[in-house]
């Protein structure tokens, strides 16, 4: 089975070798790393060695064993539709679902979902266990995200997706009062030199990350927050406000261990994606409204601040 994969922009500027172990966690490293000394991955056509760095835009392909796409079924998965045509279907994703299969998952994830409901009408751009899918959000972060019926509309997104056109607005409920109304975070974001599976603010290895946050309402030791994406990181805003010494509330990761309310991860909910339509050039915005819990922790804190 053919492997095919659009380098984006914060993809982009690792070695090929390091970037394939992260991006196609279905494949051992060892598998990935005989292909490449093989010479049966492609990059834009051509045969490249391990050292190779991928760059934004970079098309990459190789063969992968047909097994794999065993791995991947339809599942009948109750799918939150906001809005859906030919070339795109936007859904509110929520807590706890995984976007795309990986090592560890793989079912119950919103590609299984998808290739239930839309059938065979997914863009294949990023290969079989990817179909559809252009963008993502974390496990623990609900709201909007957009999938591509055809490589038409994939291509589409993922240019407006590398021109910052695309409107991603966040809302997310940190610990610490912020003072200031609004601000910018400017700081790289690359993975952490010492942890593989976390991101932090890396001046060295980073790639060029910002966030533009406004404050929504002030309590008693936690600030509700509204940001907008300019570029799309890995944990980006997770990184950025934990940078600020603002973490996320209930992200183990990148804040306290210890939570003071019970969470499943991070509060951060995706409420707004806009885009001009592949096919119409129309701009479209859509709006998740927040999750139950997001609403409920509001009001406690609300309550708490009386």
């Amino acid at each position: 089975m053919k492997q095919e994969i659009l380098v984006t922009e914060e993809m982009a500027g690792d070695r090929i070798d390091k970037f394939l172990s992260e991006q196609c966690e279905e494949f051992t490293r060892s598998f990935l790393q005989k292909l490449l000394k093989s010479g049966e991955v492609w990059v834009n056509g051509k045969q490249v060695k391990a050292s190779f760095k991928v760059s934004e835009g970079d098309f990459i392909s190789f063969e992968a064993p047909e097994a794999v796409e065993s791995m991947i079924l339809p599942e009948d998965i109750p799918l939150d539709i906001l809005y859906e045509d030919h070339d795109v279907i936007l859904v509110n994703k929520p807590k706890g679902m995984v976007v795309h299969p990986a090592a560890g998952h793989y079912t119950g994830t919103l590609v299984n979902g998808l290739l239930y409901h839309c059938r065979e009408d997914l863009s294949g751009i990023n290969g079989v266990l990817r179909p559809g899918i252009v963008h993502r959000i974390d496990r623990d972060t609900t709201g909007v995200l957009i999938a591509c019926k055809n490589d038409m509309a994939h291509n589409s997104i993922a240019a407006q997706l590398k021109e910052h056109t695309i409107t991603r607005r966040y809302e997310a409920i940190v610990h610490g009062v912020i003072k200031e109304d609004e601000g910018v975070v400017d700081a790289p974001v690359g993975r952490h030199p010492r942890d593989r599976k976390k991101m932090c603010v890396n001046y060295q290895n980073g790639k060029t990350a910002v966030t533009h946050y406004r404050v929504l309402k002030r309590f008693q030791g936690f600030t509700h927050i509204e940001c907008r994406l300019e570029t799309g990181r890995t944990h980006q805003i997770r990184v950025h406000m934990a940078h600020l010494g603002h973490p996320l509330l209930g992200d183990a990761v990148y804040g306290p261990a210890k939570c003071p309310y019970a969470l499943e991860g991070q509060t951060l909910h995706a409420g707004i994606l806009g885009f001009l339509h592949p096919r119409t050039g129309e701009y479209l915005e859509f709006r998740a409204p927040r999750p139950e819990y997001f609403e409920r922790l509001l009001m406690v804190l609300t309550e708490k601040n009386r």
